[in-house]
């Protein structure tokens, strides 16, 4: 089973804009961004109903600070778990320097 991929608003946007300012053909645009060609023409419909407000996403700007949250929750158990292996090593360290 393969991963549904997530582009952000800001990629789609571009995207779109390639295929609008471009000579080259949707189907080709696509295939360069390695996307399939039915997405990219979804896309550019969406932009043509929606227009700055096309592509919300899904998730609630609480979604969003509980994932920074967790991110960052993540980073400081790594940061803490290095530091208590130092601290370690240095223990063993100037114990077999002192005796």
């Amino acid at each position: 089973m393969h991963k549904r991929r997530k582009y952000s608003q800001e990629y789609k946007q571009e995207a779109v804009q390639l295929v609008g300012q471009s000579d080259i053909p949707l189907a080709q645009v696509a295939t360069n961004l390695g996307i399939n060609p039915s997405i990219l023409r979804r896309w550019c419909g969406e932009i043509s109903k929606a227009g700055k407000n096309a592509f919300p996403g899904n998730g609630t700007p609480r979604d969003l600070e509980l994932a920074l949250i967790k991110r960052e929750l993540q980073q400081v158990k790594q940061e803490r778990d290095f530091l208590k292996e130092a601290a370690a090593y240095f223990a063993r360290t100037s114990k077999r320097g002192t005796t």
